[in-house]
């Protein structure tokens, strides 16, 4: 009876450690992201309000853009509520007009509330086709401001391209 009991706890350690634990993966996404924030802080120390104040904030450290007439851009990225990793989000774009050339980029989307937040986990989140993203530079984040409960933040990592637009972005999220 002891033994029967002794296995039925270790299979439910066993079984809840493997549910709770990352992939390699996602490790890797989640340093990745944890570096891109602090990339981010150090070439604008104001936003650390929005880390701060937000509800809760999704982090691309390298979406990928390119395009000539013809654009398109993807990235993962790690889901956080109070500081804490949720889970991994996708985003996608495919867009048409005045575009030439390639770019990386760092993206972070800030959510102003819960409903926010729950709104993009829930994949009821994309950007009007005029969105834009406040490129990150010193000071300038003092200024910016949530729009329809987001306030979305970019920074270029490497390649230049002529398109500032983060319209059309459709996401994915899964929890941890």
């Amino acid at each position: 009876m002891k033994r029967i009991a002794f296995l039925i706890t270790l299979i439910t350690f066993l079984s809840s450690t493997a549910t709770f634990s990352q992939s390699k993966k996602q490790r890797q996404l989640i340093y990745d992201a944890q570096k891109a924030q602090k990339t981010l802080l150090d070439s604008d120390q104001g936003l650390q309000q929005f880390f701060d104040d937000s509800a809760g904030y999704v982090i691309f450290p390298n979406v990928g853009k390119g395009g000539l007439f013809i654009g398109g851009a993807s990235g993962r990225g790690i889901v956080y509520k109070d500081g804490e990793a949720i889970g991994m989000a996708g985003l996608k774009k495919l867009n048409f007009g005045l575009q030439a050339g390639g770019q990386a980029i760092i993206e972070v989307i800030f959510f102003e509330t819960e409903v926010d937040l729950d709104r993009f986990k829930e994949g009821d989140m994309q950007f009007s086709a005029e969105a834009s993203a406040v490129a990150v530079k010193s000071g300038v984040s003092v200024n910016a401001k949530y729009k329809d409960g987001v306030a979305v933040f970019a920074m270029p990592k490497a390649g230049l391209m002529a398109d500032a637009s983060v319209g059309g972005q459709r996401f994915t999220y899964e929890d941890f």
